[in-house]
C-alpha cells in the first residue's frame, strides 16, 4: 500500500524539527533536519523535479515520524545523534565518526587559554560543549574573545613574544605574553569565561553591574565603559540550548489522547544529549485522559524491558500517574537501583518536556488526519445512523460571542480525508437580540445555505449542530424555508453528566430520533468536528472583539476623518473627555461644525 503523503503533509507544523522516514519494518531510511517541516518534507512528495536516489526513497516509505524542536541549531544536533545511532542508508555518514567538537580552557597555566578541542579528553583543563558544528564553536569564541579577551593562542607562540601581536591592537587581548595585565585582572576575565560557559550569564551581568558601578564612582569611565560594552554584549546574546545540557541520564515521556487516540513519545537523553525519540501510538480503549494513558502504558514499556543495561534513571513525565510509587518500587526490585519519577521540573528539563509533549500532540494529530483513520469513523457513522451509502462531507456550526458583543459563527467542512479548511467560513453575526444563539445561528446557517444554493461549494451529507432539539429545530426550519433536500441534520447534545463521552445524538426527523449509545468512532469523528467548529468560532469572536476594542468610537461618524479626530483628542485630552463634551464644547474645537458637533454628540451618547 502506498504511502499516504497528502494526509501527513496536511497536519505538519511549520516549526523546526527533524524527520525519520521508515520502511514497511520499521527500520530508519532517512534522518533529516528541516527549518520547516512542513516545507521540507514536501519538496519529497512532488510529482516531477525529483532525483533518481529520492525517488528511490520515496519509494521505499511506509511511516514518517516528527520531532518538533524550538530551533533549527537544536535539530542539527538531534539530527547528527540519530544519524550516529541509526546510520540510515540514505544518509551521508562521516567513515571516521568524529566527536562533537567543544572549548577548552586549561586549568594550570599561569595565563588559561582558550581553545578548540575534539576527540579525547585528555589535557588537564575544563571542557565545554558539546557544540552542533564547528561554526558554533568559532562563534563563540568569538564572541569570548572580543568581550573577555583571554587569549586563544597556542603556547610555543605565546612563550616567545617580545611584544604584543595583533589581537592585542585590535582589543582582542590583554596581551599577557608581554605582562600588560596583571593576574589578578586576568584571573577575573578567566573567571568570567568559565561563569559564562558553565551557562551563568546572570551572574556574570550582576558581577558587571557592581564592577561599572564602582568604575563610574572611582571617576574611572573607560574602565566604567568596557564594562558596559561587555553587558551589552552579553544582554544580546544571552540562549538557552535545550538539546544538549547537564549530565542526566534520563527519558522524557509525554503522552497526549484524543478523541480515543493516543500517542506516548520519548525523548531518550544520555549524559545530558538527546541521542533519539520514539513515537508510540498504543490502543487505549479504556483511557480517555493522559494521566491513565502513562499509567497503563509504562509499566509495560519499562517492566518487560527491565533488565536492559540502557533504563535511565530519572522519567520525567508530562503527567502525574497514580501508580508512581509502585511502578518505581517494581523497577528498584528489577533493576537494582532506584528511577527516579517526576513531573514538576524547570530550566532545561522542564524545555526538554514541552518539547516531548508538543511532539506527542503533533503526530497524535498526524495520526487522526489519516485518510484510513477518517474513513473507519465516516464508515461508523454510516452505520450509527443507518445510511445506506457512506457521507461524504460533513459541515458543523458552532456559536461565539462574550455576553452577546461580537457574535460570530463558524462553519468548518470534513470530508473522508479529514478537514477541508479552505471551505471554512466565519459568520459576523449583526442585527439579532444580544445573546440569541438561536438567532444567530439561524442568520449563520441561512447566509451559508444561500451561497451553497449559489453554487459556492458543495452541499454536505450531514449538517452537524452542537445542541439539541431547539438548534436542531431550527437548522431544519431554515433549511425547509430555502427548500433545501437531502441534507441530513444531526445534532450533538451533552449528556447529563456534560463529559465526552456521553453525548446523545438527534436526528431531524418527524420524530427527532435520538441515538443514545453512537459508535465510539462515529462519536469521536462528531467530537472532533464540534471540537474545531467551537476552536474556530472562538478565534473569530477574538479577532473581531479586539479589532473592536481596538477601534476609536470616532470612526464611523459623518464627517470625523483622521484629521478632525486628532483634533478633538488633541483639544479634549482623550476619548473619555470628548464623551463627556457637550455640543457647545465641541463647537469649540477647531474646524468642528455644528452638524458635525451634533453628528459627535449623538454617537457618542448612544455608544
Amino acid at each position: 500500500m502506498a504511502f499516504d503523503s497528502q494526509s501527513l503533509l496536511k497536519s505538519l507544523t511549520q516549526r523546526p524539527g527533524i524527520y525519520q522516514m521508515l520502511d514497511a519494518e520499521g527500520a530508519v531510511l532517512y534522518v533529516g533536519k528541516a527549518k520547516n517541516l512542513k516545507n521540507r518534507l514536501s519538496s519529497y512528495f512532488r510529482k516531477s523535479a525529483l532525483s533518481p536516489k529520492t525517488r528511490a526513497l520515496v519509494k521505499r516509505i511506509a511511516n514518517v515520524d516528527v520531532t518538533v524542536t524550538e530551533t533549527e541549531t537544536e535539530a542539527l544536533i538531534l539530527e547528527h545523534n540519530l544519524i550516529k545511532q541509526y546510520r540510515p542508508p540514505f544518509n551521508i555518514l562521516m567513515r571516521d565518526d568524529k566527536s562533537y567538537p567543544y572549548i577548552f580552557l586549561s586549568d594550570g597555566d599561569k595565563w588559561p587559554r582558550l581553545a578548540f578541542h575534539r576527540g579525547a579528553k585528555k589535557d588537564g583543563g575544563s571542557y565545554f560543549g558539546p557544540f552542533p558544528s564547528v561554526h558554533a564553536v568559532r562563534e563563540s569564541m568569538g564572541f569570548l574573545q572580543k568581550t573577555f579577551k583571554v587569549r586563544q593562542c597556542e603556547d610555543v607562540f605565546f612563550k616567545n613574544r617580545s611584544r604584543p601581536c595583533l589581537q592585542y591592537q585590535i582589543k582582542r587581548c590583554t596581551a599577557p605574553c608581554v605582562d600588560f595585565v596583571s593576574e589578578e585582572d586576568y584571573a577575573a576575565d578567566v573567571q568570567l569565561t568559565r561563569l559564562y560557559l558553565d551557562g551563568k550569564a546572570d551572574k556574570i551581568l550582576k558581577q558587571l553591574e557592581v564592577e561599572m558601578e564602582r568604575a563610574a564612582v572611582e571617576l574611572d569611565f573607560e574602565r566604567a565603559a568596557g564594562h558596559r560594552d561587555q553587558i551589552a554584549a552579553l544582554r544580546q546574546i544571552q540562549s538557552q540550548q535545550v538539546i544538549e545540557k547537564g549530565k542526566g541520564t534520563i527519558d522524557v515521556v509525554a503522552a497526549a489522547v484524543t478523541d480515543g487516540y493516543a500517542c506516548v513519545h520519548i525523548l531518550y537523553v544520555r549524559q545530558g544529549r538527546i541521542l533519539g525519540s520514539r513515537s508510540y501510538y498504543p490502543k487505549a480503549p479504556l483511557a480517555n485522559q493522559a494521566d491513565e494513558l502513562l499509567n497503563d502504558f509504562l509499566p509495560l514499556l519499562y517492566l518487560e524491558g527491565g533488565s536492559r543495561p540502557d533504563l535511565p534513571k530519572e522519567l520525567i513525565l508530562s503527567h502525574q500517574i497514580s501508580s508512581a510509587d509502585v511502578l518505581s518500587d517494581a523497577l528498584r526490585q528489577q533493576v537494582g537501583r532506584t528511577i527516579d519519577i517526576r513531573y514538576s521540573v524547570r530550566g532545561f528539563r522542564a524545555k526538554w518536556l514541552e518539547l516531548a509533549l508538543r511532539t506527542a500532540q503533533q503526530n497524535l494529530t498526524a495520526k487522526l488526519a489519516s485518510k484510513k483513520t477518517q474513513e473507519q469513523r465516516f464508515d461508523s457513522l454510516r452505520e450509527t445512523l443507518d445510511l445506506a451509502e457512506l457521507p461524504q462531507r460533513l459541515e458543523c456550526f458552532d456559536i461565539s460571542h462574550s455576553s452577546g458583543e461580537a457574535t460570530v459563527a463558524s462553519c468548518v467542512v470534513f470530508d473522508t480525508g479529514g478537514a477541508v479548511k479552505s471551505d471554512y467560513r466565519r459568520f459576523n453575526i449583526k442585527g439579532i437580540t444580544q445573546g440569541d444563539d438561536y438567532a444567530a445561528m439561524a442568520q449563520a446557517i441561512r447566509r451559508r445555505f444561500t451561497r451553497l444554493i449559489k453554487g459556492e461549494a458543495k452541499f454536505p451529507d450531514i449538517l452537524v449542530i452542537d445542541g439539541g432539539k431547539g438548534q436542531v429545530g431550527i437548522a431544519r426550519d431554515v433549511l425547509t424555508e430555502l427548500g433545501v433536500v437531502g441534507v441530513i441534520v444531526l445534532g450533538v447534545a451533552k449528556g447529563k453528566t456534560r463529559k465526552p463521552g456521553f453525548e446523545t445524538l438527534i436526528l431531524a426527523d418527524e420524530n427527532y430520533r435520538s441515538i443514545a449509545n453512537p459508535q465510539q468512532p462515529a462519536l469521536h469523528l462528531l467530537q472532533q468536528i464540534r471540537d474545531e467548529a467551537h476552536r474556530f468560532a472562538i478565534t473569530g469572536h477574538k479577532q473581531r472583539r479586539d479589532k473592536k476594542r481596538r477601534t476609536s468610537p470616532l470612526e464611523g461618524i459623518p464627517g470625523v476623518g483622521p484629521k478632525r479626530r486628532r483634533d478633538l483628542l488633541k483639544h479634549f485630552g482623550g476619548i473619555v473627555e470628548v464623551k463627556k463634551a457637550s455640543v457647545a464644547d465641541l463647537l469649540k474645537v477647531p474646524n468642528i461644525s455644528k452638524k458635525v458637533a451634533e453628528a459627535i454628540y449623538s454617537a457618542m451618547y448612544n455608544e
